[in-house]
């Protein structure tokens, strides 16, 4: 949930999951899972979609055309759903309409939309609008584009010629038809945000040996009754007077500042079942009441007694420390201000993949197109960020591999030069990667540290030059990883840079190493020095989850990535200059 977020610096910090913190990005899979089985996943912004157009084709013999736009989206299956209609204006070849097309951004999704414009007959006017059928409209051209297409460009407008098909390619293109322009602004509302910090007194120890580990679940009701949860805090280990870091809940989230809201406290477990301490029902409003009055509200916990349950009214206390409301700048703010995800790729190329001219290699390319489970990757996960990247030239690297004549590389070009990295779009990572595995010889064993160090320089050399840029490394892996603590020593290095990673892991393997680098399991990466690293930036997913059917790779891998840019950017206090 892209602007609910706790800034947290270590410890138990990594609680949170798929409704994480803007500012911490971390992921636990006992709470994650709790939140995913209650509808929580990647950001979400509202968009409002506006039309206008120019040098339309004029239809009417005696006036001009009355032209009406229509909005429809274009389904993964290839199904075009109609999702929209704008109203019809009168007489004009250079339209700007009123209606406007409210839509929900995904990130981590291809929003693919396909927009008609019809010149709507005289005699249909007194019609309404969704009664109108378009058989009996004549059509003006068409365009379709994706969302993240529009919301990326600097001033969120983009210009769209208008085509007619079904004409030749001649006439289409002799034949002028327009030009129409798509303009998203993000609604308002949703960037009205409530700055809070929350602390406990008195909590019931709900662990034999030692005080409870803490963390706060905010949830909103539904009409139905039924609660959501929209943030979370860190854990506190060991804490019965917890204060937990600042959380940032959106206000459009929760619905209005009068909503209601259920603030449960729970008792941190390993296994996921987590015991709840105790619950206050209060509204944003409500909280800042107390903030302002300097009181607490006693927490309840619900008793059975007899056969109903009462609310035991408990002597811990939830007190607010701090409350204010702010407009939080969003993801889409600092694209319209001009960053940019600049995607990279890191491909292992160690002998456990097998020999790729061998059908059960995980390298095999196969002759009739079918797609490898490393070509899926790039490509699925390279279908969402080439939007955010204006120029579309990604470093791309192998590790585990020799090269022809040389020594092992565990971080080599895959386009095969020594002097740059960089192939042009998706389609060149696809062919620079297939060109490399008859090039080079299988080896091992697995290092992540060097492509991780090289990513690393880019990033750096990027930040020293103030580019408005924000790095992304897909490595994509078979094996178990060899220098783990060398890795976590490049990872918590990185931690400080505009930078994250997603590993996708391919084949059979024992990947508990890579679940320590996530960070899932409640501590920070901590380097051979002692350092701590400052945020979590990695995030992995077992590809044969994701065969398998039990998530989304894209949505897994991509979902936390915008959350994890606000932290980087919200912590070093970086605006975006529109």
């Amino acid at each position: 949930m892209g602007n609910c977020c706790s800034d947290v610096g270590g410890g138990m910090a990594a609680v949170s999951g798929a409704a994480s913190s803007a500012a911490t990005g971390n992921q636990n899979d006992a709470v994650d899972m709790y939140l995913r089985s209650h509808g929580i996943h990647g950001l979400f912004s509202q968009i409002e979609l506006s039309f206008s157009a120019t040098s339309l084709r004029d239809r009417d013999v005696f006036s001009k055309s009355d032209p009406m736009v229509v909005v429809y989206i274009k389904e993964r299956d290839g199904a075009i759903n109609e999702v929209f209609r704008t109203e019809v204006v009168l007489n004009s070849l250079t339209p700007t309409w009123i209606a406007k097309y409210t839509i929900t951004y995904h990130f981590e999704v291809v929003q693919n939309l396909l927009f008609k414009v019809f010149d709507v007959d005289t005699q249909y006017h007194n019609v309404e609008m969704k009664m109108l059928k378009l058989e009996e409209q004549q059509s003006l051209g068409e365009a379709c584009c994706t969302l993240s297409e529009i919301v990326t460009k600097p001033n969120r407008s983009l210009a769209l010629d208008l085509i007619r098909r079904g004409e030749s390619v001649s006439s289409t293109h002799s034949q002028h038809c327009g030009k129409l322009t798509v303009h998203a602004e993000e609604c308002f509302s949703s960037k009205s945000t409530a700055d809070i910090i929350l602390r406990c007194i008195d909590l019931e120890s709900k662990d034999l040996f030692s005080k409870s580990d803490p963390f706060l679940v905010i949830s909103k009701l539904v009409e139905s009754g039924i609660s959501i949860p929209v943030c979370k805090t860190e854990v506190l280990k060991n804490d019965h007077n917890p204060t937990w870091k600042p959380v940032f809940l959106n206000i459009q989230q929760v619905g209005s500042k009068d909503s209601p809201l259920v603030i449960e406290c729970f008792n941190f477990n390993s296994n996921g079942k987590h015991d709840l301490i105790g619950k206050v029902r209060k509204s944003l409003a409500d909280l800042e009441k107390l903030h302002l009055g300097r009181e607490g509200e006693n927490l309840y916990l619900p008793t059975l007694v007899g056969h109903n349950y009462e609310n035991k009214i408990l002597n811990s206390k939830l007190l607010v420390d701090k409350f204010s409301e702010t407009a939080q700048h969003t993801f889409l703010d600092y694209l319209a201000g001009g960053f940019e995800l600049n995607f990279m790729v890191a491909i292992d190329f160690t002998a456990s993949n097998g020999n790729p001219r061998l059908p059960d290699s995980l390298h095999y390319i196969d002759p009739s197109g079918r797609l490898n489970a490393y070509q899926k990757a790039i490509y699925e996960v390279g279908e969402v960020l080439q939007f955010y990247d204006a120029d579309r030239r990604y470093p791309a690297w192998g590790f585990g591999a020799r090269p022809i004549d040389g020594p092992v590389s565990h971080c080599f070009n895959l386009n095969g030069s020594s002097n740059y990295c960089e192939v042009q779009g998706i389609q060149g990572i696809m062919m620079a990667y297939t060109s490399a595995l008859f090039n080079v010889s299988l080896a091992g064993p697995t290092l992540f540290g060097h492509v991780i160090n090289r990513a690393s320089v880019v990033a750096c050399d990027s930040l020293s030059t103030g580019a408005k840029k924000y790095f992304v490394l897909l490595i994509i892996t078979d094996g178990v990883i060899t220098d783990l603590q060398e890795t976590k020593d490049a990872l918590v290095k990185a931690s400080g840079l505009p930078l994250s990673i997603l590993i996708v892991g391919v084949g059979g393997a024992d990947f508990k190493e890579m679940e320590i680098l996530d960070a899932d399991k409640g501590e920070r990466l901590e380097s051979t020095t002692g350092c701590i690293a400052s945020r979590d930036i990695v995030q992995f997913v077992p590809f044969r989850d994701v065969q398998s059917g039990e998530i989304s790779m894209v949505g897994a891998l991509l979902a936390e990535l915008p959350t994890q840019f606000l932290t980087y950017m919200r912590r070093r206090d970086i605006k975006p200059s529109t």
